[in-house]
């Protein structure tokens, strides 16, 4: 699929946008703005593909899908599913396997004892029995670590109580590495970890390759560093104004926050006089 440019002049359009959640059209009080829901339909509804990209699990995008009409697909759990809001499904997946966990669970607290482990699966959650749970729900499991690494996981989580997550990011790359995909999305001690090479990046790498579209034809939004990878790839990327000073400093574009709008201010620019 090729950007529809028309005239010569005429300003870029993107062929897919791809969009973090959480603070990006998310905002603290978990709604999507009406300007925002509007913007994104405008997308879809001028041919292009619309792209969300999350750390969340699939089992969190229910109110996600509700609130955006169930529109465009999803790359979940940092690039570990690409999953259909349109029906509820998964379509592809890219797992940690057993022996995998194993590895980064024995490597990380040989260095880092005070860490304590949770492993998604994307359906449920498992965690250690200290690890705190910061939203609970019923099909929260307290196991020991051995049963965490028994079955393929879309994500292992690592809490560090006494650490901030870029600090405890950059201790936990020097020593673990190279046995997963290490980032984080948040303001306190809590890593998200990916099979090596699986990151936003590499999922919407995928789907973009599969539809025959190239990095330059891709435009994305994101504001923590679990969406670097997916920013640094894109041919055109905004940091919102929120976003963490890394995001600011890597990416040369910035939106309004997440809080004026500012995905909808930049795709009402590209799409709104454009059919």
């Amino acid at each position: 699929m090729k950007p529809a440019d028309g005239a010569a002049g005429q300003a870029w359009r993107p062929a897919v946008v791809a969009t973090d959640l959480d603070g990006t059209i998310v905002c603290s009080d978990g709604t999507i703005s009406a300007r925002t829901r509007a913007a994104l339909s405008l997308v879809e509804e001028c041919g292009s593909w619309l792209v969300l990209a999350t750390g969340r699990p699939q089992r969190w995008l229910g109110p996600i899908a509700e609130q955006t009409g169930h529109r465009g697909l999803a790359i979940c759990s940092n690039g570990a599913l690409l999953y259909d809001l349109h029906t509820e499904t998964v379509l592809e997946s890219q797992l940690l396997t057993p022996q995998q966990l194993s590895d980064l669970c024995r490597t990380l607290r040989s260095d880092l004892p005070e860490l304590a482990f949770a492993v998604e699966y994307g359906d449920r959650l498992a965690h250690e029995p200290h690890y705190p749970v910061r939203f609970p729900a019923p099909d929260h499991r307290a196991v020991e670590v051995a049963e965490l690494c028994a079955a393929p996981a879309v994500k292992l989580l690592a809490r560090h109580a006494g650490m901030d997550p870029d600090s405890l990011l950059m201790r936990a790359r020097s020593v673990a590495g190279h046995l997963g995909e290490f980032t984080h999305s948040s303001r306190d001690g809590l890593l998200e970890i990916s099979a090596p090479g699986v990151s936003k990046a590499s999922g919407l790498a995928r789907f973009c390759a599969e539809r025959g579209v190239d990095a330059g034809q891709v435009l994305a939004f994101g504001d923590m560093p679990n969406d670097l990878p997916m920013l640094t790839w894109a041919g055109r990327a905004y940091a919102m104004a929120n976003a963490h000073p890394q995001v600011l400093q890597t990416v040369g574009r910035t939106a309004p926050s997440v809080h004026d709008d500012g995905v909808a201010v930049v795709l009402e620019e590209l799409f709104s006089s454009r059919t």
